[in-house]
């Protein structure tokens, strides 16, 4: 059940975070669009300043597959350390749907508007607190084309790195099994996300960014379960 004490109200910033081992991994200030208590909206665009490991903003912008995957070692060692990076180039607008091992987010340029990709991220039901949701990426993602007609999976090394190293363990591995059949059918029988087929909308140019709080990376005595 949703604690309607933590619904959030459109136009609100609130604060999505990877969580692991009792720490932050990333950290995401969004706006959001709507909130049914079953499904929240976020929208994400350029100019925004997130928190990420320093180990991934670097294989972002250089391309080093090798960094990205010591980043993930990082990660199951407990031992990286996060710095502040701004988003450029795409929008999203992103559904986290409550209970589920997986959200759905609409990527599109953002220059044009031009709709880009559907993208299927795998990762631990989020949890709500004060100021946003916690969870986890699980780095296995499906992408989708705008009209729905195709897809592929992306990021399975990843996926089986993760495996390896024991932070997807066979609980962990059994719900993403699951959740990718429920993905699947729900692509398939055009409905969730997917129902009214590409959103039109952009980003309201007199939106303000949503902010980084001070706090962002401080959990208070609880760790994502």
């Amino acid at each position: 059940m949703t604690d309607t004490n933590l619904f959030f109200l459109p136009g609100t910033t609130v604060v999505r975070r990877d969580v692991h081992a009792g720490r932050v991994w990333t950290a995401m200030p969004q706006r959001v669009v709507a909130d049914t208590g079953d499904v929240l909206t976020l929208a994400y665009w350029p100019g925004i300043e997130s928190l990420a490991p320093t180990s991934w903003i670097t294989s972002t912008r250089t391309g080093d597959q090798a960094l990205r995957e010591h980043g993930l070692a990082e990660l199951a060692a407990g031992t990286w350390t996060l710095d502040r990076y701004q988003w450029t180039g795409t929008t999203l607008l992103s559904h986290f749907l409550n209970g589920e091992w997986f959200s759905v987010h609409c990527f599109q340029d953002a220059a044009t508007g031009d709709p880009l990709r559907w993208y299927v991220n795998f990762e631990k039901p989020y949890q709500r607190r004060p100021g946003g949701i916690d969870t986890l990426d699980l780095c296995l993602d499906l992408v989708v084309t705008p009209d729905l007609s195709g897809h592929h999976w992306k990021d399975r090394q990843e996926y089986a790195q993760l495996r390896g190293l024991g932070v997807i363990d066979d609980y962990l591995h059994h719900q993403v099994e699951r959740a990718k059949g429920r993905a699947i059918a729900m692509l398939d029988n055009r409905t969730g996300p997917f129902a009214a087929g590409w959103p039109a909308w952009t980003p309201d140019p007199a939106w303000p960014l949503p902010e980084l709080p001070a706090d962002a990376d401080h959990i208070p005595d609880q760790t994502l379960r």
